[in-house]
Parts: structure tokens; sequence; C-alpha cells
């Protein structure tokens, strides 16, 4: 589409008003010769693979004269048509230019969204300041983990068994799978983000790409988990997880207290993947637009 805006918008330009002094040094003839053939290239254009609109120029049944009426010329019927090409002509031009305008402002929304979240996560994954410690203070005590409860730990997430089928990817996404649903959320996340480098081309990487992002969102990261949603949408929009991660990516959004951010998201949900959208998911839209107060 963005070639035939350019084409369209090209040809626009070349076709200036003619002047009374160009009309007259160019034949009629070759002035609707001339127009069909732009028309019917901007028509290819605009409509590749499919059938053009055929422009309504063709000549009119020529009505019975009336006594005392004069009969029309040629070369009234082929100003006639003229008119009519450069009519049509404009209206593919407008037609384009609108596309090209309500493309252009997705494309800038979905940046300027991006951008936002970079900042946010930015923003939630770098320590604080460490202020400075007077020299007549003393140090506060260096707090070190219990052994015991570490311990505890590795031994809890040792028991999570590890799948062996053969198939590195899907092992790889299931044993996410039990660290996450085990409640283990950082272990799941070095987990899944080690898969997702590994098979970032596979037919699994929409599922942990999805994941990654419940798992930060289930750890109290939803900054994280914004990030990580929408990037399985743009990278992957026809993955078997990508509207699971739009659907998601509403809610880390209204935790992060961007309810006008989640309300466009919905509405990118509900036009992607509305008429195949599970009921869980609907039902998750419906509840987040409420809780968004979109459209109020």
């Amino acid at each position: 589409m963005r070639h035939a805006v350019l084409a369209v918008s090209t040809l626009s330009l070349m076709l200036p008003i003619a002047s009374a002094a160009t009309a007259q040094s160019v034949p009629i003839e070759t002035r609707v010769d001339r127009l069909e053939k732009e028309v019917r290239a901007v028509q290819r254009k605009v409509f590749p693979g499919g059938a053009p609109i055929e422009p309504e120029i063709t000549r009119q049944p020529a009505a019975p004269a009336q006594i005392g009426t004069p009969a029309s010329t040629p070369l009234s019927d082929l100003m006639a048509r003229v008119d009519a090409l450069e009519g049509q002509l404009a209206s593919l031009t407008g037609q384009t230019e609108q596309n090209a305008y309500k493309i252009k402002q997705l494309e800038d929304a979905f940046a300027k969204y991006k951008a936002d979240m970079a900042a946010a996560t930015a923003s939630t994954v770098s320590p604080p300041p460490l202020a400075a410690t007077p020299a007549n203070a003393s140090a506060p005590p260096k707090v070190t983990p219990t052994p015991a409860a570490s311990d505890a730990r590795r031994n809890a997430v040792a028991v999570v068994e590890r799948p062996e089928t053969g198939d590195a990817a899907g092992d790889a996404y299931t044993y996410g799978f039990r660290l996450w649903d085990a409640k283990f959320y950082p272990e799941a996340q070095a987990q899944l983000k080690s898969a997702l480098d590994k098979y970032a081309s596979s037919g699994f990487a929409s599922r942990i790409s999805n994941l990654l992002g419940r798992a930060y969102l289930d750890d109290g990261k939803p900054a994280l988990a914004s990030v990580a949603f929408y990037e399985n949408y743009q990278k992957r929009p026809k993955g078997d997880r990508a509207a699971d991660s739009l659907t998601w990516l509403g809610e880390a959004l209204i935790q992060l207290k961007k309810p006008a951010d989640a309300c466009k998201v919905y509405s990118q949900l509900e036009q992607d993947y509305g008429s195949t959208l599970s009921a869980t998911l609907r039902g998750m839209m419906e509840k987040g637009r409420t809780r968004a107060k979109c459209g109020a």
C-alpha cells in the first residue's frame, strides 16, 4: 500500500491543473489517452491482484435530439471524458493519502509506546543511587542469606522435572512452564530468557515469549512484562500466543497506571484478533476495558 501511496502522490504532483494556454497547445485526444493510461496505472498499483474499479467514463447512449436543441460535438464529448477521468484520479489520490495518514498515525502511536516502555523498563531495572555514608557513621550490618533457606529453595527447584522428549525447544518451554507453575518466578524467567535466545525462530518462540511476560507479571514486574508481551506481538503477530500477549499487555499497562495506553491495546486486540478471540481472552479484555474506563 505504501508503494501505491507513493505512486499516487507522485502522479498527483505530475498532474497540475493545466492553464488555458496549455490546454490549447495539447490536442484534446492526446489528453484523454494520457489520462486513461495514468488512471489504469494508478488502479493497478492501488488494487494489485484484484479487479480495479472501472471508471465510469463510457459514452452514454445519445438521447433523441429535440427540435431546436443543437447536437453534442466530438469536442464536447472528449471534454466530458477528460472531466470524468480527472475527477476519478482526484478521488483515488484522496483515498490513498487518507490511508497513508491512518497508517502513519498507527506507526507513530506504537513507536511512542515502545519508547515509553523502554524508559519504564530502564527505571525499573536500574538500582537506586547509594547515599554517601558519613565518615563517623557506623557501616550497616552486612546481611547474608540464610544458608538453610537457600539450600531449601535449590532443593525445591531441583525437584522440578526436566523433560527429555528429544524436542529441545519444546523441552525448554515445558521446563520453564513447570518452574512458573511451581511459582519459582526468577528461575522461570532465567530459563525462558535462555530458551528464547536459543529458539527464537522455532514454533515454540511465541509460547516462550508470552510465558516470559507472565513470569515477570506474576513476579511483580509489570514494566518488564509489558516489554516481553509487546515484543512477542510485534515480532510474531501470527504466533499462537500473539493474542494472549496483547491481552496481557493491557493488564500490564493497567498495573503501570497507563489506562489510556491499555485502551489503545484493547482496540488493537479487537481489530487484529476480534473474530478469533477465545472466551477467556475476550472476558479479560472486557474486564480490562472496564477497569481502564475505556470510552468513558
